[in-house]
């Protein structure tokens, strides 16, 4: 099983990136819930956003909501998060990862039970 992370890099804020998430060695609909965590210099890893394969649930962080979108494609085994209007604070290591247990707020990455590496977002002018 193998998570990929994908689409980071530099914006300025106000700008706007999409991060890819390709899993391979299991499907999306397998039942597992894909996950995007980010890790700011100094600062713990932190959910950010979930989907659920199995019913499409959502659940964002306050601090993202209005401004990121997750979504999934199961054609291409890939999740995709959106993000908009990106802020200073919004910089960190992004990460995906995969556990079978559901979308709801409160995930840690303790709880995972697959993840890859992580793409670098800088948002900087």
């Amino acid at each position: 099983v193998q998570l990929q992370a994908s689409g980071g890099g530099l914006v300025q804020p106000g700008g706007s990136l999409r991060l890819s998430c390709a899993a391979s060695g299991f499907t999306l609909d397998d039942g597992y819930t894909i996950v995007w965590f980010r890790q700011a210099p100094g600062r713990e890893r932190e959910a950010v956003s979930c989907i659920s394969s199995s019913d499409g649930v959502t659940h964002y962080r306050d601090s993202v909501k209005g401004r990121f979108t997750i979504s999934r494609d199961n054609a291409k085994n890939t999740v995709y998060l959106g993000m908009n209007s990106l802020k200073s604070e919004d910089t960190a290591v992004y990460y995906c990862a995969a556990e079978g247990y559901g979308c709801y707020a409160g995930l840690t990455w303790d709880g995972m039970d697959y993840w890859g590496k992580g793409t670098q977002v800088t948002v900087s002018s």
